[in-house]
């Protein structure tokens, strides 16, 4: 991160980088029968947006789907690694000053910017990911989470040969444990004497812990040293390198990835093989959902929760190898959807 930078040069930064990073959905080749629409959605990153394989691609999907369906115009930004709330702020708010609606924060580091702006901007839609802001523009688009991750405890503690798992995590926060804690138990529905290893990469408040793979890497290779033949990641970019372990221990070792399917995501091409299933978080859904309600005239507005009942969450069926534990998945599932399992997120 820069020192010494003054919150003005950032402010006029978030400027410049608003002003370039927008794309429209419409082209002098486009075809008469194409969808179009008035809507023009403001989407805002977070730290360097697209390209994590994860989280931040789950909402371009979403975005992007979007724009296909309903001809909406489209601006993406990006809040930087060195972000600060007032930054995030100025980015939130110059979406709406140039008519952006809705406009939607990607992450809950967005939440004291987004609040503040949703007040200044009463005729604006705002939405965002993984966090409760209290406005009447605003929808909180929250998770689940902690029931697909006891899905991916199960297939964990099921495909586990040596009774052993790991699970790394981002930052060590709230969102972040409760992702854990459905893990732990979902793998302990199977195995009541499963040994699970937990290493954070960061503590509350480091940003860095979503995009240091080599420390990913190297906690990861720690744990299968120790016996763990099945790790989970819920680290944003830090995942990779829990990839990188998998594959380098070779045949009998699994990856459990996180947010999108990453066992079809293009980045991670080279550890396919090794990504067992993913612990879905639908990010993708939610974006659209928020999207289409403005395009409706039926603005997504308070909490909005994505669960297992809704196919807000779930887990991931792409990789042949998860037919032996889709089962045992399922039923889980089932038993969540119906109540008799309740799970716990801390």
């Amino acid at each position: 991160m820069l020192k010494g930078v003054k919150i003005a040069s950032v402010l006029a930064a978030a400027a410049l980088a608003l002003a370039g990073c927008g794309s429209s959905s419409g082209s002098a080749s486009a075809s008469a029968s194409a969808p179009t629409s008035s809507v023009k959605v403001g989407m805002a990153y977070d730290q360097d947006g697209k390209g994590d394989g994860s989280f931040n691609d789950a909402a371009y999907a979403g975005l992007s789907k979007a724009q296909k369906d309903f001809g909406v115009q489209i601006k993406e930004v990006n809040s930087g690694s060195s972000a600060t709330d007032a930054s995030r702020e100025e980015l939130l708010s110059l979406l709406a000053q140039d008519g952006y609606n809705p406009v939607i924060a990607v992450g809950f580091a967005y939440s004291t910017a987004l609040g503040n702006s949703a007040k200044k901007y009463p005729n604006t839609t705002f939405a965002i990911i993984d966090s409760v802001v209290d406005a009447p523009n605003v929808g909180s688009l929250v998770f689940a989470a902690e029931q697909s991750s006891y899905l991916a405890g199960v297939v964990a503690a099921s495909a586990s040969k040596t009774g052993h798992i790991g699970f790394i995590g981002g930052m060590e926060i709230d969102l972040i444990k409760a992702f854990e804690a459905g893990y732990d138990q979902g793998a302990k529905s199977v195995n009541p004497n499963i040994k699970i290893d937990s290493k954070y990469m960061g503590a509350a408040g480091d940003n860095t812990a979503w995009n240091v793979p080599d420390k990913a890497k190297a906690a990861s290779a720690a744990m299968i040293s120790n016996g763990a033949d099945v790790i989970y990641a819920a680290a944003g970019g830090s995942g990779l390198g829990m990839f990188q372990a998998v594959k380098a221990a070779g045949a009998g070792h699994w990856a459990i990835g996180v947010d999108s399917d990453q066992y079809n995501v293009p980045s991670l091409a080279d550890y396919k093989d090794f990504i067992l299933t993913s612990a879905m978080k639908r990010v993708d859904t939610a974006v659209y959902d928020a999207i289409q309600g403005v395009v409706n005239n039926k603005p997504l507005v308070g909490v909005q929760t994505f669960d297992l009942k809704n196919d807000g969450v779930g887990y991931a069926t792409s990789n042949p190898a998860i037919s032996a534990y889709q089962a045992a998945a399922d039923k889980a599932a089932a038993d969540i959807k119906a109540g008799t399992v309740t799970v716990a997120t801390k």
